[in-house]
């Protein structure tokens, strides 16, 4: 029986080790794909595999418990979320979602998850991509990756609640914190720029509701460095090599 190649080989249309090959087929993160590995959910060419650091060739045939993985080109997407879409891509009451606005076939058949979640009613910047292994580091709080946010409330927030949202807060015996937060619109004090590298469920809008103040408009206008400038509400474009880049370096990837 063919086994897996142990050196790379010249000319390859794939070779890499195993652990790769699995995350860039968009199972999960290189980590996860280890302890696949480990506990003998992999076969290559029909055989468990549980040593680490195997490479794999174009001509190796690869399963994840049972079922045969391919990798795939890895795509990355820069949407501008509109309101009343989901963070998914697809959900079980029928509502829309932002894989529904990835209108390009060739793009939406590779696997695309959204990096991290907008609440239904929030609106901004949205990575997608099937890079797993860059999605996980970004999404994890070790590399503190930068979100920026603009939000306009009900009524005026005061300075003391502001030194509140700063020293953080708990809600629900969970707590909840910030970077920084500041007036943008002087002198309307309604009008917050808040900076945060949490990601919790309604985490901005819970924390000014623990404050007293009601969320009206939300919207990410940065994340990790990107921003949706020239990006109408409902539409996307590729990122840029150079931008691809600067993420990896970012989160420690080759």
């Amino acid at each position: 029986m063919k086994t897996p190649s142990s050196a790379e080989a010249p000319g390859t249309a794939v070779n890499m080790r195993l652990n790769r090959y699995i995350a860039q087929a968009g199972i999960c993160a290189r980590r996860k794909a280890d302890e696949l590995i480990s506990e003998g959910r992999v076969r290559v060419n029909g055989e468990v595999v549980t040593q680490m650091g195997i490479r794999v060739s174009a001509t190796d045939v690869v399963e994840v418990s049972g079922s045969r993985i391919t990798p795939q080109a890895y795509e990355y997407v820069l949407l501008n979320k509109p309101a009343n879409f989901i963070t998914s891509n697809n959900d079980e009451k029928g509502r829309k979602t932002v894989h529904d606005l990835i209108e390009d076939p060739d793009i939406k058949d590779r696997g695309l998850f959204p990096v991290g979640r907008l609440d239904r009613n929030t609106v901004g910047i949205l990575l997608l991509t099937n890079d797993g292994e860059l999605a996980h580091r970004l999404m994890h709080p070790r590399y503190n990756i930068d979100k920026l946010y603009h939000v306009v409330t009900k009524s005026s927030v005061l300075p003391h609640q502001l030194e509140e949202l700063r020293r953080g807060v708990t809600v629900d015996e969970e707590s909840l914190a910030l970077d920084d937060v500041e007036y943008i619109n002087l002198p309307k004090k309604n009008e917050l720029g808040i900076r945060l590298h949490e990601g919790k469920n309604r985490h901005i809008r819970r924390m000014l509701e623990s404050v007293g103040h009601e969320t009206v408009y939300l919207e990410r206008v940065r994340y990790a460095g990107l921003s949706s400038e020239g990006i109408r509400r409902g539409k996307w474009r590729r990122l840029r090599p150079n931008e691809v880049k600067r993420l990896r370096r970012l989160v420690k990837l080759k």
